[in-house]
């Protein structure tokens, strides 16, 4: 397991799920589902005093993947097994968040199906990232 490497994937993931995560809660629709709950989410203003902290948690959350990653594959691999292993992140955060919330939080259906589609899209994208960035030297060429 190279460290480096770890903190390389875990950032490079990290800017991949904050661009990823723009695009979807860019679209009104999703703006217009939170909305409808106000005394579950913050607004927008709101979030501004929090985001360092949801910042630090995305990250925690990333570098540990990456982590789980680097002992699957501790000489790095190509964007087959990226693919599964993003693959394995959306299911799991499907299961653990997006399910969970709806069970525990007062939200609609379709807020969840919209937050199950940008999660999904998100936790893809740093499987595949983390596949990419974690690579040995040998492997990563020119």
């Amino acid at each position: 397991m190279n460290l480096t490497r770890i903190a390389l994937a875990a950032l490079a993931a990290l800017v991949a799920y904050f661009i990823v995560g723009g695009i979807f809660f860019a679209i009104p629709a999703m703006g217009a589902e939170f909305a409808k709950y106000p005394a579950v989410y913050r607004t927008g203003e709101a979030l501004n005093s929090v985001m360092g902290v949801g910042v630090l948690g995305i990250l925690l959350a990333i570098g540990a993947a990456a982590a789980i990653f680097a002992r699957m594959h501790p000489a790095g691999t190509g964007i087959k097994a990226g693919l599964g292993f993003g693959v394995t992140l959306a299911v799991f955060q499907l299961g653990s968040l997006v399910l969970h919330n709806y069970m525990m939080l007062h939200i609609g259906g379709r807020l969840s199906m919209l937050q199950g589609i940008a999660y999904t899209a998100e936790w893809f994208v740093v499987g595949v990232v983390i596949s990419l960035v974690y690579r040995s030297r040998e492997r990563a060429g020119p």
